[in-house]
């Protein structure tokens, strides 16, 4: 069986033990300072889009300039399935198209990454923990999975997440602590 029940039990007995309440911005990993070198990062979906929309704050891009970036297939299943969600018939579609095929064409193969059975698994039960305890609606709890599984991929592979998720990965690390994300604002 490729499915560790024995780390699932772990894992909801760990979520057992903390009451998961949003942190202030003070005690987050946020991006601050300038831009130095530091663990390979590990794309959140928001990055792409802040960045094709041009909304992402100097330190951020800087930061990516100097450590290795990664990508995660869920990002690309983030990209493309909004591309499937585009209106056809909708004239600023093909814009967003063209834009999401030039950030998935400046993937490298050899640094797209596709998370683990183990991973996968792992995540789902921490969605469904935070979908529970936080009381997400039902779109969010898919949202919430995506989030579990690159936050838990980056661990396993030892890179650190960079997102502007605050809320939600606040979260993930009070349930992993020793977990890498760096936060910003937009």
């Amino acid at each position: 069986m490729t499915v560790d029940f024995q780390r699932v039990r772990r894992i909801l007995r760990a979520a057992a033990e903390r009451r998961l309440v949003p942190r202030g911005d003070d005690d987050l990993p946020f991006i601050a300072g300038a831009a130095a070198a530091g663990a390979s990062l590990l794309l959140d979906t928001c990055v792409y889009i802040d960045r094709a929309q041009g909304r992402i704050p100097p330190i951020v891009r800087d930061t990516i300039a100097v450590r290795t970036v990664t990508h995660s297939s869920v990002a690309l299943q983030e990209l493309l399935f909004t591309v499937g969600r585009l209106d056809p018939n909708d004239p600023r579609s093909a814009t967003a198209v063209t834009a999401i095929e030039a950030m998935v064409r400046a993937m490298p193969s050899h640094r797209l990454f596709t998370p683990s059975v183990d991973v996968l698994a792992a995540a789902s039960v921490y969605a469904g923990i935070l979908s529970r305890s936080q009381g997400y609606a039902k779109d969010d709890r898919r949202r919430a999975v995506n989030d579990c599984a690159l936050f838990l991929q980056a661990h396993k592979l030892g890179l650190t997440v960079l997102t502007r998720n605050v809320r939600d990965f606040d979260l993930l690390l009070q349930l992993v602590p020793n977990g890498r994300v760096l936060l910003y604002s937009a």
